[in-house]
């Protein structure tokens, strides 16, 4: 390769720009940039220039350029999830310790993407508070490029030598197809299903291939002066904009991500201009070069120093002056860790000399962080052992609300659950009590089981809010023999219509596959919601597509019992309690600011008449407020989901609402 493909000193400032934006899109206006997709295209495009010129030169070394992989990316890495470990365990809510564990362990063995993979899929877990280390999913998927990329270009190489063919045009035949291929899945993945596509890897290929494809064919691209400068100043401003004109974290990765991939990729066929003004030269000044060396740590450290500034000043937001403070200390340890941590070690000699140096390096780089981790679940799991007995007469939750079962006056008592315990809080079914459905594949259906043949069989249809009702239905199935049978799907409640995220053709798709199996099963009666939004500056209200869907049951006569959705807040307000305590008055809402006196369901006059309408807004608030302990029990799980703990002191209440309601004995 020519010249364009040696040391470019716009790429430095390329990295900077893209770290910036990252960091400055985070902090003050809480969306994406699109930044790491350039950090993937330049990847893309260093690594592939490399592996070309060292097959051209004779044989690509894999053991060298992994060890190199492993000095320029585990320095940083372990020392931020280290500090994150110790940061974490002084400055986060017990209730987040399970998840930032499991992060920093999936982060520090590069498989934090797919760790947020599935985690998408589950629509409890989307609304746990962001994790201090989720950033680290763009460095798994660079770690696991670097990982393969290599012996894909080995595996092209080894077959054009052999057939006589062009290295070049082989290896750009074999990038294209990947470009194509993966664009395509990427594509159509991320209209499937939005929030999975975004972290998997696959559907980031295409990117580090587009990088790859330019490094094979840049030294072949002449254009006049003046077309680069143009190029390259619409390439940063293209750059700029995305984040501000994309909902980047609602529609990449798919044929959105063109836009920061290809304005990367006009600074990079623009090259060098010998313009004074030039976006080269304005890449290529000195503070931008300087801040390009320091963009890895920059984009490692900020996120955390961000997440653990709000839990320190329990706030959800952090102003300019915070924002600046946030940035100046991420800069700092930036510049503290290229020095005194990344430096040292690429410079260091144990790779040369010893064959499996750095190997050993990148070993012992993950021990401590395994273990500072591991010592943190310990304590996390000796502090989440409790046991909780529902009718316990210190913990009525909501039968305080009842009258006649509050807790003894003046007895102090821990809270429960306690806050470590939090994660496990929802009311899932055990593995083995599900089973794909014959008549769907596509659907999961989980059952109780019953002494013989149950007396009554319920469905609870739709997502995590009417499935969290499971853990106060379950004790009610055993003392009369019922059987529950749950069809659940995260984010996609008992509708016609994907209210969750509109447009999801899987879960209406899912919704036809519920409603078909419950006609096909005729329960004695189907439980879900009856409302949706009940936050504060939202209106709550009944969708159509609901009514619809109590609609299609009704024609085989099975009854439907809606409902009313549960209040859900900004920030939970369970860690509210742990860092303030349950008296604490901003750690309740007002009733009037997210619950209307009236359910809008009352105002409707075409519903079908199969559908029985419950209310249970009394056991989450008083008349006055709605508090985030009651009875001793913490009502939430995060911002939304009511803990299984309240739902079981809720059982009794239901079952005599749902007997009457419903007319049996």
């Amino acid at each position: 390769m020519t010249g364009q493909t040696r040391f470019r000193p716009e790429l430095q400032g390329l990295r900077a720009l893209a770290a910036v934006l990252v960091v400055i899109y985070h902090v003050w206006l809480g969306r994406i940039s699109g930044g790491v997709d350039v950090f993937f295209l330049v990847s893309g495009f260093l690594i592939t220039g490399q592996l070309y010129r060292a097959s051209v030169r004779g044989r690509i070394a894999f053991q060298p350029m992994w060890g190199r992989m492993i000095k320029r990316l585990f320095p940083a890495a372990m020392t931020v999830l280290l500090a994150t470990v110790v940061l974490g365990y002084l400055l986060l809510p017990e209730g987040r310790w399970f998840q930032t564990i499991r992060e920093v362990v999936a982060a520090a063995l590069f498989v934090e993407n797919w760790q947020l993979a599935a985690d998408s899929a589950d629509y409890f877990a989307q609304h746990d508070q962001a994790s201090v280390v989720q950033h680290f999913w763009s460095l798994s998927i660079q770690g696991q490029f670097y990982l393969v990329w290599p012996v894909l270009v080995a595996l092209v190489v080894l077959v054009a030598r052999r057939a006589g063919w062009s290295l070049r045009r082989s290896l750009a035949g074999a990038l294209g197809i990947v470009f194509a291929v993966s664009l395509a899945y990427s594509v159509w993945l991320t209209a499937v299903d939005q929030p999975f596509a975004y972290f998997m890897s696959l559907t980031r290929v295409w990117e580090f291939a587009l990088g790859g494809l330019l490094a094979l064919v840049i030294d072949v691209i002449v254009l006049p002066v003046a077309v680069r400068w143009v190029l390259g100043w619409l390439g940063v401003a293209a750059l700029v904009a995305c984040g501000l004109v994309l909902q980047v974290g609602t529609v990449f990765p798919g044929y959105a991500a063109l836009w920061p991939t290809l304005a990367a990729a006009l600074v990079l066929v623009a090259g060098t201009t010998g313009s004074p003004v030039g976006a080269d030269r304005f890449l290529s000044v000195r503070p931008l070069a300087y801040l390009g060396n320091l963009s890895y740590a920059l984009y490692l450290w900020h996120w955390p120093i961000l997440l653990f500034y709000l839990a320190a000043r329990d706030q959800e937001e952090v102003g300019l002056r915070g924002g600046a403070l946030v940035i100046g200390v991420s800069l700092v340890l930036a510049a503290l860790t290229y020095h005194l941590v990344e430096n040292p070690v690429r410079d260091a000699k144990f790779g040369t000399y010893t064959r499996w140096g750095a190997y050993r390096f990148g070993a012992a780089a993950l021990v401590p962080v395994l273990v500072a981790a591991g010592g943190w679940q310990f304590v996390s799991q000796q502090r989440s052992a409790f046991t909780f007995v529902p009718d316990d007469p210190a913990y009525p939750g909501a039968k305080a609300l009842a009258g006649g079962s509050a807790a003894p006056a003046g007895q102090q008592v821990p809270l429960m659950p306690p806050f470590a315990a939090l994660p496990d809080q929802f009311a899932f079914f055990e593995e083995h009590e599900c089973d794909e459905s014959d008549r769907h594949p596509e659907l999961v259906v989980c059952a109780t089981s019953t002494m013989g043949e149950p007396s009554r069989r319920i469905v609870v249809a739709g997502d995590s809010h009417s499935q969290q009702y499971n853990a106060a239905l379950r004790p009610i199935a055993r003392e009369r023999n019922w059987q529950i049978i749950s069809m659940g799907k995260g984010g996609c409640p008992f509708s016609t219509d994907s209210e969750g995220a509109p447009g999801d053709l899987t879960c209406m798709e899912w919704n036809a596959a519920v409603a078909d199996e419950i006609i096909a099963l005729r329960p004695d009666a189907v439980f879900t919601m009856g409302t949706r939004d009940v936050r504060v500056g939202l209106t709550e209200w009944t969708p159509p597509g609901y009514v619809a869907q109590w609609r299609r049951v009704a024609d085989a006569g099975i009854p439907v019992v809606a409902v009313r959705d549960n209040p859900r807040y900004d920030s939970s307000p369970s860690d509210c309690v742990e860092q303030r305590g349950a008296a604490a008055p901003e750690c309740s809402t007002p009733r009037s600011e997210v619950l209307a006196p009236d359910p809008p369901y009352t105002a409707l006059t075409d519903l079908p008449p199969n559908v029985h309408f419950l209310d249970f807004s009394d056991y989450f608030c008083t008349p006055d407020v709605c508090p985030p302990v009651i009875g001793n029990v913490l009502v939430y799980l995060d911002d939304n989901h009511v803990t299984a703990a309240y739902m079981e002191t809720m059982s009794s209440i239901l079952d005599e609402q749902l007997v009457a309601t419903l007319g049996w004995q």
